[in-house]
């Protein structure tokens, strides 16, 4: 088992907008992108993280405002800021393609990287490729996600003064209601979250980082067709017991999108990657397995 304090030492700061940027790169072979969710980090993906960089070269990195990065109280926290941090970091490590592994608020980043990746497949013009990419609970439609009360709180003009009075216990208490029945976070993990939640300050930003929500409203057309009009193979692992973006996202998943990829997990909540880490591995490693078998080159027998 891994600790914060050793997964912290891990990190390499990278400078953003003159912000101090916690991030990791560590395994050999193809480049892969993991993006963490709301309110959390890329810690959420330690359990994963070992067995990823014995096949692929794994990068990760604390968003801004999120984890044991910057959080700065004057900043216009935004998806579409997000996605130029993440493609300015993989530039600045040369990389020009990635496969992409996101959950929850990283699921809506990586839309808005599908979406220029789209873009730039129909104009022919450079830049960042993906090759790949696997969701995880998150709020792909407007329509099919519901959020928490506390998040509506924090969306409220009340929200500064919420998230300055946000406590462990009220951490703990609605992380409870997200996670599965039977998989439900320890003591030590709701700490774990609440000391990164709180790192740098962060309660007092957290109002300002949950305006995501009103992004996913204004540009859900963006976001939808990125999702719906693409040549990017894409699969969706969810957690069914997830009251935010379970069944009901994988309902409208299996609607709207052509060609639905879906794996359900049974009882498992919003946070798959944390309550049932080995199970979101054997089906994101057979996603990519099964796109490698169809690329590869057909063998021609002949016959006497």
């Amino acid at each position: 088992m891994m600790t914060l304090k050793e997964w912290q030492t891990k990190g390499i700061q990278y400078l953003y907008k003159n912000h101090k940027i916690f991030t990791i790169d560590e395994g050999e072979g193809e480049d892969l992108l993991l993006i963490h969710g709301f309110p959390t980090s890329s810690w959420d993906w330690w359990q994963m993280h070992q067995e990823l960089t014995k096949k692929y070269r794994v990068l990760c990195l604390d968003m801004i405002g999120f984890g044991f990065s910057a959080k700065p109280r004057k900043y216009n926290y935004s998806i579409f800021d997000q996605a130029d941090l993440i493609e300015d970091f993989l530039q600045s490590k040369h990389i020009k393609t990635v496969k992409i592994l996101s959950h929850d608020y990283g699921d809506t980043v990586a839309q808005e990287l599908l979406a220029r990746f789209n873009q730039r497949e129909l104009e022919n013009k450079p830049g960042l490729n993906i090759e790949s990419l696997c969701f995880l609970n998150g709020g792909l439609f407007v329509d099919s996600y519901k959020p928490l009360f506390i998040q509506k709180l924090l969306m409220s003009p009340l929200g500064g003064l919420v998230g300055r009075f946000f406590t462990r216990e009220k951490l703990g208490k609605n992380f409870k209601m997200i996670f599965g029945p039977h998989t439900q976070p320890s003591e030590l993990e709701l700490d774990e979250f609440w000391e990164l939640i709180n790192f740098n300050g962060g309660k007092y930003v957290v109002h300002l980082v949950i305006r995501y929500m009103k992004e996913r409203v204004i540009n859900q057309n963006r976001w939808l067709a990125a999702t719906q009009h693409t040549n990017v193979p894409l699969r969706l692992i969810d957690g069914l017991a997830d009251p935010i973006s379970g069944q009901n996202m994988v309902k409208m998943y299996k609607k709207i999108i052509p060609n639905p990829d879906v794996v359900d997990l049974e009882e498992i909540g919003h946070f798959p990657l944390i309550e049932a880490p080995e199970q979101v591995l054997e089906h994101y490693l057979a996603f990519i397995e099964n796109l490698n078998n169809e690329s590869a080159p057909k063998s021609h027998e002949t016959t006497k």
